[in-house]
């Protein structure tokens, strides 16, 4: 009986960049196969080089039963955060459209909130799986249970991808979070020369706000000055 348990794994990688979008991953695997995750190498993407997730994420998709990928582009997390819909409100609605895609008897989900029990309400809310699958929430998740650790590997190596993509079309962007230096850097040379952001970076963000407001003193300031010296 115990291999005829449909069990998933959900979690997400892009979550604080600034660049690029968030992507949410959900794998589904018998109990058994799930279980066996861990002896081919499956653990936290973070504790993985580029080039093992890559290998992995090859071998998961041959053992999972389902996968399940969403990608939320900057432009749509910015449209949300302006429409007071929050990061982790994002995430609990992606996750739910996955659950409900998997359809697994029993979800493991890596929790972005502290506050367990409210997040777990909230996805539950959106669930419509029949019947509602057994939902266990965790913080880091990603690490106890090996079917989230192939969730992470798969939205890791996607958002990678994705990643590559921007920097043969625009120059290297870092890795698109706000501590890479490259990123910032890649930033501040495209607010100079173009005098606003592209679609894939998250103006909403802390970063990106306060390199506009810069961007509009500096502006301000030379027309101010300008006026003064006609005088």
């Amino acid at each position: 009986m115990a291999d005829k348990l449909l069990v998933a794994g959900i979690d997400e990688a892009g979550r604080g960049a600034v660049i690029g979008p968030l992507v949410v991953a959900g794998v589904s695997a018998d109990e058994r196969t799930a279980n066996s995750l861990k002896k081919i190498g499956v653990k936290d993407s973070k504790l993985l080089t580029p080039k093992q997730r890559v290998v992995l994420a090859g071998k998961i998709e041959k053992l999972a039963k389902d996968i399940a990928v969403i990608k939320v582009g900057a432009c749509k997390i910015d449209s949300h955060r302006k429409g007071g819909v929050n990061l982790n409100q994002i995430e609990a609605m992606k996750m739910a459209d996955i659950t409900n895609f998997l359809n697994p008897n029993r979800m493991y989900i890596d929790c972005p909130e502290r506050n367990l029990d409210k997040f777990n309400k909230f996805v539950s809310k959106m669930v419509k799986c029949d019947p509602m699958p057994e939902m266990i929430m965790e913080n880091k998740a990603d690490i106890r249970y090996p079917i989230v650790s192939a969730a992470s590997i798969i939205a890791k190596v996607e958002r990678d991808k994705d990643i590559e993509e921007l920097k043969k079309k625009h120059g290297d962007v870092g890795s698109g979070y706000p501590h890479d230096e490259v990123t910032i850097n890649w930033l501040k040379s495209h607010m100079e020369n173009n005098g606003k952001f592209p679609d894939f970076v998250r103006r909403s963000w802390m970063t990106a706000e306060l390199m506009e407001k810069e961007r509009l003193q500096t502006r301000l300031g030379s027309f101010f000055r300008g006026l003064v010296s006609k005088q």
